[in-house]
């Protein structure tokens, strides 16, 4: 079963200086339909201005993993970290027993895009931890996150598989099999394409169960993310 989440039906968070669109409930938007995804919390797609930010602020047992579309974020934290985050960069931050940290937009003349993803944890109080990973932003299809690691991905500390898909070019079909008892949330980034002659486009999420293949067809260029995620209980 898929279940399509449309770009303009999610939340929108608006400032002098920030837009933030919310595909599950936060903050001040609440939708008792959309409280998560299996392990999945939390994607916002924030636009912030230059110059602006969000200052200093705690999170605890979380997984949060910044994905910048355009632009720069400047993150500092309370263990130490100081890094600037650019495409082609993700970022996870384990909040575990607590962590407070600061995200602004690195320039002070040009607009910052994120993704800003959370997912809950395989267990409370980890000790906190950062990491920060470059991908080949030419490469259609990789990893950018796993439980172990792998193929250079970011450790994520729950039974999610992060991938990246990127086709500039119309597809046939692209399959992903689906294991027994996983689900997958895909997040439209950009272009547009079918699953299983679902129609996604910019902004659009689908939560998708009890299918055991996914074909994917490009109708032009799209960009998204796929999360492979264990039964959440």
């Amino acid at each position: 079963m898929i279940t399509l989440r449309p770009a303009q039906q999610r939340g929108l968070s608006k400032t002098n200086w920030l837009n933030s669109w919310h595909s599950f409930s936060f903050d001040q938007y609440r939708d008792p339909r959309y409280m998560g995804f299996q392990s999945l919390r939390v994607i916002n797609q924030d636009i912030v201005q230059p110059g602006h930010g969000f200052g200093m602020h705690p999170h605890y047992d979380m997984e949060i993993i910044t994905l910048v579309l355009r632009g720069s974020i400047v993150h500092q934290d309370s263990m130490g970290n100081k890094a600037t985050i650019k495409p082609g960069e993700i970022q996870r931050m384990s909040a575990g027993t607590g962590i407070t940290h600061s995200e602004f937009n690195g320039s002070d003349k040009d607009e910052l895009e994120l993704l800003q993803i959370w997912i809950i944890p395989n267990r409370g109080g980890l000790t906190p931890s950062y990491q920060q990973n470059e991908f080949d932003a030419d490469n259609s299809w990789q990893l950018l996150g796993s439980t172990d690691g792998q193929q250079h991905s970011i450790i994520i500390h729950q039974d999610v598989l992060l991938y990246l898909g990127q086709f500039d070019q119309q597809l046939k079909s692209i399959d992903y099999p689906i294991a027994e008892n996983r689900h997958v949330w895909l997040q439209m980034i950009s272009g547009a394409m079918d699953v299983n002659n679902q129609r996604l486009t910019a902004g659009d999420g689908a939560a998708i169960s009890n299918e055991k293949t996914l074909q994917f067809a490009v109708a032009q260029s799209a960009k998204f993310l796929l999360f492979d995620l264990a039964e959440f209980r």
